[in-house]
């Protein structure tokens, strides 16, 4: 079997709104704003939000991300709208197992552009990635019972719900067991 850091692919895809790349240099001043201005949504569901981070601390998770992009051990990838090249929020494909091969979907986008079906687009262009490209076999969304957008994309997309897994992590604020929904497609 070939080594995951010889898999040669393409490193952006195109939907019909969007331009989605992998991180490069450079990029961590909008990540950045991005984040401050949604840190209140964002800090409901992921840990990164947690802190207050500095644009040099966001270029340096650029950065490691775009080194690990080519690695191929982690897909971050940076969703930009095709006509204003503004950027729009993060996807990616995670949880790598190169063996199936199988991934997860993350995915969390900038407050302020919110309502207008970017995200659904971009996963759904991420999911085609990895079975065209990736050859995939499973992508999984995981996501919190109580992240109703997130499931919300999931069901949009057509996943499929396989299960809950009760009271599989703590919330991150650390104030609760949460659970957590499975949704799958599979090839």
């Amino acid at each position: 079997m070939q080594k995951a850091i010889l898999k040669d692919f393409p490193n952006e895809l195109y939907t019909k709104r969007l331009f989605i790349r992998m991180p490069l240099p450079g990029d961590g001043n909008e990540v950045h704003k991005a984040i401050l201005a949604s840190k209140q949504d964002l800090k409901k569901w992921l840990p990164f939000a947690q802190r207050d981070q500095t644009v040099d601390e966001t270029e340096m998770n650029v950065r490691e991300a775009h080194l690990n992009f080519l690695k191929r051990e982690d897909l971050r990838l940076h969703i930009f709208n095709r006509e204003t090249k503004d950027f729009i929020g993060c996807t990616g494909l995670h949880r790598i197992d190169w063996e199936v091969p199988k991934f997860e979907i993350g995915y969390w986008i900038d407050s302020r552009k919110t309502g207008n079906g970017y995200i659904t687009e971009a996963v759904q262009g991420v999911t085609e990635f990895a079975f065209n490209e990736l050859n995939a076999r499973r992508v999984e969304i995981q996501c919190d019972t109580k992240n109703l957008k997130s499931i919300a994309v999931a069901e949009r997309l057509g996943y499929t719900l396989e299960g809950v897994h009760y009271n599989d992590s703590v919330a991150v604020d650390g104030a609760e067991l949460r659970d957590t929904c499975i949704y799958a497609k599979i090839k």
